[in-house]
């Protein structure tokens, strides 16, 4: 059976990127660290990740090829500490958002446990585009 992409349907040119993004957002789902997405005004985002025991010199966020990509890897400054229980996860992590075109960082903070992400989507001026013809 052959398999049908939709990124080769005839009405749909230039997206034949749409599965390759369709994917890399479904490799980031794991479920740790635990995060919100808000939308905050007509063209604002947030997303929260709840990253307890990390310091900002922990923590990078990077843009690659329109993925917000949030790794966390804690120093290993526990030598001699002896855990009778751990239930807080210190183990290092990856989470990567596919951003859509025009959606920009505008800000990252950390506070109280909690790491903050400003988003914010520009929209344009005219979304409708007359295009001349010319004559040969």
């Amino acid at each position: 059976m052959t398999k049908i992409s939709l990124a080769t349907h005839p009405f749909l040119l230039g997206f034949d990127q749409l599965e390759r993004l369709a994917e890399r957002a479904a490799k980031g789902a794991e479920g740790y660290p635990p995060y919100n997405i808000e939308h905050q005004g007509p063209n604002g985002f947030r997303i929260t990740l709840a990253v307890a025991g990390f310091s900002d010199d922990d923590l990078s966020i990077t843009l690659e090829d329109r993925q917000l990509v949030i790794r966390g890897r804690q120093s290993d400054a526990e030598e001699g500490r002896v855990f009778l229980h751990r239930g807080i996860a210190s183990r290092a992590f990856q989470r990567s958002f596919v951003l859509a075109d025009g959606v920009e960082v505008v800000s990252a903070g950390l506070e109280n446990g909690l790491l903050n992400i400003d988003l914010s989507r520009s929209v344009p001026d005219s979304i409708v585009q007359t295009i001349p013809i010319s004559r040969k």
